[in-house]
């Protein structure tokens, strides 16, 4: 089996990184604005404990990481997250102008994690880790932003459920769905189709 570790790419992106990683953000862009929806509609089901309603926020987060598995470049976590959000904002959330804010505090806690693995380690492990650290950039935000009154309490009940979502929805999730593409052969551009079509 071929180590994660096996595959480096260059820091410098080419055309076919930058269109990719756009159709991926716009894709998850509209996914956004439907989970808007969807985030709304159920929001009675989880009036006795809010805080439960973050087991189905990680879809928000899948950007982020699948940006970062798929174009193994510095700034590819931000860069789809952030423009997800800004399309989800064009079209119409409900969180307005902020929506960009979360974006970009979202995709960047993803890209620390890959950072710190210099862009070369693209596990499993590390993908449930990028996810669960936009979440938690994400949580410091939610809290600060939407529950002020809450206190460092409150804001505790919040997190597991947010680091749960994130770490199987938008970690473990994209790895494998980075991994059924690369089957498809869609992904033989990049250094992460090639890396998983000897797996």
């Amino acid at each position: 089996m071929a180590s994660p570790r096996a595959t480096t790419s260059p820091i410098g992106w080419r055309t076919v990184d930058i269109v990719v990683a756009a159709v991926i953000a716009v894709a998850f862009g509209v996914i956004f604005w439907a989970w808007n929806a969807v985030w709304a509609a159920t929001e009675p089901a989880f009036a006795a404990l809010p805080a439960m309603q973050y087991l189905i926020s990680g879809v928000w987060l899948i950007p982020a990481v699948l940006g970062g598995l798929i174009i193994r470049k510095p700034g590819a976590a931000l860069f789809c997250e952030l423009l997800a959000a800004t399309v989800s904002a064009l079209i119409g959330s409900q969180w307005g102008l902020d929506t960009l804010v979360s974006g970009a505090v979202q995709g960047a806690g993803a890209e620390i994690v890959f950072a710190a693995f210099r862009y070369q380690n693209w596990s499993l492990t590390v993908a449930a880790s990028a996810g669960i650290a936009s979440a938690v950039a994400g949580w410091i935000h939610d809290m600060l932003v939407y529950y002020p009154d809450l206190g460092a309490g409150g804001w505790a009940v919040f997190l597991p459920f947010y680091v749960v979502s994130a770490a199987i929805i938008a970690g473990i999730g994209s790895y494998y769905l980075t991994r059924s593409l690369a089957r498809t052969g869609v992904l033989s551009p990049f250094a992460s189709g090639r890396a998983q079509s000897r797996i």
